[in-house]
């Protein structure tokens, strides 16, 4: 794919302090001041540059956060909401209004899919989900009121790789939005450059990187943007998902590290999935040849950031992931525990946590299996000592044997 190093067009952004620090002035006010009355005026209307007005409609440091985010994801610009909910909601009632229908993905975020499926419609917005790389089923799909395709880069939580460019120029013929997350993959998978109108992300996870605050943003057009924060009918402004100030602060300055970051989680993931499948454990990590679309990420993917931090391990029954993982936990290898981008590795079991809202008969037709464990690979320093003791607790609660091991 073409070459975009968005670390570098991170790194080059600067913003000095209001007395000349490293780190930009955080702008703790949620209203601000005017020296004249027609300013007010103009800066309500949009029409004055630099000027803020009240912080739900934009703030210094969520606007240095949002064009940070833009030069990662190559787009004009982006917006900054307090979680990736806010994001994703405020996009799609945006473009989608009564009477609208939307096509999505069927393995997406259960937030999402709850979302998509239950709140709206009764607004009388419908959605149709698919599976995503089924391009003929998606092509019949599409109905006269249909606005958008929705999908995520890597699927949570099976890892499935949508076929952006494919799903581009479906979404150009029939004159359609392609809105993709890309919490999964960022700088590894630049949408953008694949054809996607709009990128979301939820800086909740892998951008922000340390658990300590939720966050979100969607990227794209300067006309879009706009529109969403318009005092009128931006869906957005009215909404009302404002991210803190202090808050944007401290996820600008994570980012700077992402790059590090993102290539330490893609180095142990696949450590871990290389062994494991030896193992014979059931392995799914787009890295693996074996996986179904590891051919496809190879071609949209930057290569130096890997392919990702995420990997699942199908223990056979939910008691057995439970014991698996509770042991885990207690050898100090990780954290019982839901999201995922932290330093240390966190691992849930999906149909019983972040894929909870989709019925269990749906999950099942999807490939969520009761026993399926998402893992979020942290940035452990010596990653083949993890392993061991990983391994270890697998013996020990029955989801590896010893006559399993593939030899080499």
């Amino acid at each position: 794919m073409d070459h975009f190093n968005a670390a570098n067009e991170i790194q080059d952004l600067q913003y000095f302090g209001e007395f000349g620090g490293v780190n930009p002035s955080i702008s703790d006010s949620s209203t601000y001041t005017f020296l004249s009355a027609k300013t007010m005026f103009d800066t309500f209307e949009g029409n004055a540059d630099g000027c803020y007005l009240y912080s739900r409609h934009s703030s210094p440091m969520n606007l240095y956060l949002s064009q940070a985010l833009a030069k990662m994801e190559n787009t004009e610009t982006a917006n900054v909401t307090a979680s990736g909910m806010g994001a994703i909601t405020s996009v799609l009632m945006q473009i989608c209004k009564s009477g609208d229908h939307i096509i999505s993905s069927r393995t997406i975020y259960g937030g999402t899919y709850a979302f998509l499926k239950n709140f709206l419609p009764p607004l009388n917005i419908d959605t149709t989900f698919l599976d995503i790389i089924d391009f003929e089923s998606i092509e019949n799909a599409i109905q006269p009121n249909t606005k958008i395709i929705y999908c995520e880069s890597v699927s949570n939580p099976l890892l499935e790789v949508a076929d952006l460019r494919k799903l581009s120029s479906i979404c150009k013929k029939h004159k359609l939005k392609l809105i993709v997350d890309n919490t999964f993959s960022p700088l590894s998978i630049s949408p953008s450059l694949l054809g996607a109108d709009i990128v979301i992300h939820s800086l909740t996870k892998f951008i922000n990187g340390s658990s300590d605050t939720v966050g979100g943003v969607y990227c794209g057009t300067q006309e879009f943007v706009n529109d969403t924060k318009n005092v009128n009918n931006g869906a957005c402004m009215l909404l009302g998902p404002t991210m803190d100030s202090f808050r944007s602060a401290s996820i600008l300055k994570n980012l700077r590290t992402l790059h590090i970051r993102m290539k330490q989680h893609s180095h142990n993931a696949m450590y871990l999935a290389e062994r494991f499948e030896n193992d014979g454990l059931k392995v799914s990590y787009p890295g693996l040849p074996s996986h179904k679309n590891h051919e496809l990420m190879k071609s949209m993917m930057q290569k130096e950031y890997g392919f990702g931090g995420l990997l699942t391990v199908d223990a056979g029954t939910t008691e057995k992931a439970n014991e698996l993982m509770e042991m885990m936990q207690h050898e100090n290898l990780g954290y019982l525990a839901v999201s995922l981008g932290f330093y240390k590795t966190l691992f849930s079991c999906s149909g019983s946590s972040t894929s909870s809202e989709i019925p269990e008969d749906e999950r099942e037709e999807m490939g969520i299996s009761d026993g399926l464990i998402r893992f979020s690979i942290g940035l452990d320093h010596d990653i083949e000592r993890t392993y061991k003791k990983m391994k270890e607790c697998m013996f020990k609660t029955g989801v590896l044997h010893h006559e399993t091991i593939y030899t080499s």
